[in-house]
């Protein structure tokens, strides 16, 4: 086997200069990329992205098999061919133009166009590997049927001027060309094809970010340094590139390819055969790998690996590229996410955790994260049939209920004002709607049409529901809450002053909500915190919703799975942690408050009232005339009237 990449040198010359964008600075690249890096300090951790990554795709393939039903047509014949496809008769099933042990060549060329290559121009040809055969999984320098090959590309102007760069791979019977011109051009032109845009465009965002407390001379010159600088989309270059060849032998019928498969199979002699599949794959290549092209690098390497591929496998590179396409339509860019480069961050995620996790615990994280997805949509479903049969609210904090819609609130504006994926816009939004929702079921809300404010909206006024108001529980509330914002209010003031001096924001607006999303993020535990103080006066847990509970705290222990398994700070790990606190006490409540038949339970019934209840339908009344034990009559009429003793506080305490 020969290769001709070694004899060339470098592939010199490799693309004629051409017309690009040369507004760019050499340095753009570079400056782009620092002030991406500073824009978002707190990245989430690769727990983070792999586990909502991972539902997330569940999800979208869900949404984008529904909505393709949804939209997809019939295929209406034209009038003119209704009597071709009536004489059609059976598809005619094409067979593969190379068989198993057929001898091929790999040809790999470079071109500026994506259609057109020039083949008279030597330096182009960036490798040649001859003596190839089909189907063959055991050849090469590390019998595994892999071949590779390292050179350097001189970088044109044209590319370096946002220009692009086109690879072709070819395939053909071994001896013969690509070259049309060539006296051993392929017969009849059948070859396999596949032409892959080497270069990548990313958009570089400007870090316009600043310190408040900076003095005026010193925003003014930040305003300056930033005045012409814009958001600009510069060409990136990777340097691995895998070049598959499919080995299978499927008899594909023409027009019954599936998407995307039918992109690549291209059929030949009247359907009766298909040309050989090549797939350049991409896939394995990190984001954060691509570099900026630009005057500061003006050779390029690439590394070329030829690799067989399986049928399987091809589907779900296919299946991943089809995806790609999707984010081209309005439609797409809801199911992609939106931001470009936050959806590349969580692709880097997945694709390292695929690469560097065991393939048994890989298994597990699928199966517990749509467990993660099922536990979520029956607490969803529980939180709202609680509140919603809910009767008295003795025992339940409606501070907190006020308090879950401030946060709700905080965390849908923090995720409108940053790049945030489309999906967790509509989640947050859903969220602070199902917590409005509660406000009308622990509250009575009044709506004053007389005194409007600015002429227009009714004043809105609250008052407590009598089952709150009335028994002990709205004074423990206030107390809970009144401890706790001794405790959270002065670490509240420290972060603040400390975001205020050491971290840039975009304005007050911004830093605002950043800072209350961050500390909301860190103490989000001590929602639960009045309830608890709530329990512990009333020495029960019976109001308590323990079936939504029980589904939140499952999600819980998932997530402490995931912070022993996988990588992440420690923070973060340790935080996975806060919510387990909380559980474990309301546990040790619920052990140490184990029955309390005088509380109501979430649906207005108590054990006393069940009890009574019982009694009463069994218990059966005397005949009428019937003497009792003294021998005296008993009026049957005047006992069903009489009215139960009252017990005294020292019987029910016994009881």
């Amino acid at each position: 086997m020969s290769t001709a990449g070694d004899e060339q040198p470098a592939a010199e010359g490799a693309v004629a200069a051409g017309n690009g964008n040369a507004e760019l600075a050499n340095n753009a690249g570079a400056e782009g990329q620092e002030a991406q890096e500073q824009q978002n300090p707190n990245q989430p951790s690769r727990m983070e992205s792999f586990f909502a990554m991972t539902k997330s795709l569940i999800l979208r393939a869900l949404i984008i098999y529904f909505v393709s039903s949804f939209f997809r047509k019939p295929t209406v014949p034209a009038a003119g061919d209704d009597k071709s496809v009536a004489n059609a008769g059976p598809k005619i099933t094409a067979w593969n133009y190379f068989e198993n042990g057929t001898d091929f060549d790999l040809h790999v060329w470079l071109s500026e166009e994506p259609d057109v290559v020039n083949f008279q121009q030597k330096a182009n040809l960036l490798w040649l590997q001859e003596d190839l055969t089909y189907g063959d999984w055991s050849s090469g320098p590390t019998k595994d049927g892999i071949y590779s090959h390292n050179l350097k590309i001189k970088a044109s102007q044209h590319l370096m001027n946002n220009g692009s760069v086109y690879l072709h791979a070819f395939v053909t019977r071994s001896g013969e060309s690509p070259d049309p011109k060539s006296p051993h051009y392929a017969r009849s032109g059948h070859m396999g094809h596949q032409q892959h845009q080497l270069n990548k465009f990313k958009k570089l965002r400007v870090n316009r970010n600043y310190n408040l407390l900076a003095s005026e001379k010193e925003k003014l010159e930040h305003e300056l340094k930033h005045a012409n600088l814009k958001d600009q989309i510069v060409s990136h270059w990777h340097p691995n590139l895998t070049v598959n060849l499919v080995v299978d032998q499927t008899n594909w019928a023409q027009g019954s390819v599936p998407p995307p498969l039918d992109e690549y199979v291209k059929f030949v002699d009247g359907g009766k055969t298909y040309l050989p599949i090549l797939f350049v794959n991409d896939y394995w290549n990190l984001q954060r790998e691509y570099l900026p092209i630009n005057q500061t690098t003006p050779e390029l390497d690439l590394h070329l690996t030829f690799q067989p591929l399986g049928m399987f496998k091809w589907q779900l590179y296919a299946a991943k590229q089809m995806k790609n396409k999707w984010a081209g339509n309005m439609l797409g860019d809801l199911m992609a996410a939106g931001a470009v480069e936050e959806t590349d961050e969580d692709q880097d995620s997945l694709k390292e955790t695929l690469l560097d996790t065991n393939i048994y615990l890989l298994g597990i994280t699928v199966a517990v994260s749509i467990l993660h997805s099922v536990f979520e949509l029956l607490a969803f479903k529980n939180d709202i049939q609680f509140w919603n049969n809910r009767k008295s609210l003795e025992g339940l904090s409606v501070r907190s209920v006020f308090f879950a819609v401030f946060q709700s609130l905080i965390i849908l504006l923090y995720v409108l004002d940053n790049e945030t994926n489309f999906m967790i816009r509509i989640s947050c939004f859903v969220g602070l709607g199902i917590e409005v929702w509660k406000i009308h079921k622990v509250v009575d809300i009044n709506y004053n049409h007389e005194q409007k404010i600015l002429g227009v909206f009714p004043r809105i006024s609250f008052n407590d529901k009598g089952s709150y108001s009335e028994s002990s529980t709205k004074e423990y509330d206030r107390l809970a809450f009144k401890y706790l914002g001794w405790a959270c209010f002065p670490l509240l003031v420290c972060y603040f002053i400390y975001s205020l001096i050491y971290n840039e924001h975009k304005g007050w607006y911004s830093f605002v909500l950043n800072m209350l999303y961050s500390y909301l993020l860190t103490f989000g535990f001590i929602l639960m915190t009045p309830q608890l103080f709530i329990n512990y006066k009333m020495k029960s847990v019976a109001h308590m919703p323990w079936r939504m509970m029980t589904y939140k705290f499952l999600n819980t222990f998932i997530d402490d799975i995931f912070a022993f398994v996988i990588k992440m700070p420690t923070m973060y790990r340790l935080g996975c942690f806060r919510d387990d606190i909380i559980f474990f006490v309301f546990l040790y409540q619920r052990w140490q408050y184990r029955v309390d038949l005088k509380r109501v339970n979430e649906f207005g019934f108590s054990g006393e009232m069940e009890e009574q209840a019982a009694a009463g339908s069994k218990k059966p009344l005397p005949l009428e005339g019937q003497a009792n034990a003294n021998g005296v009559a008993i009026d049957t009429a005047a006992a069903a009237a009489a009215p139960a003793t009252k017990k005294t506080a020292a019987q029910k305490k016994k009881d």
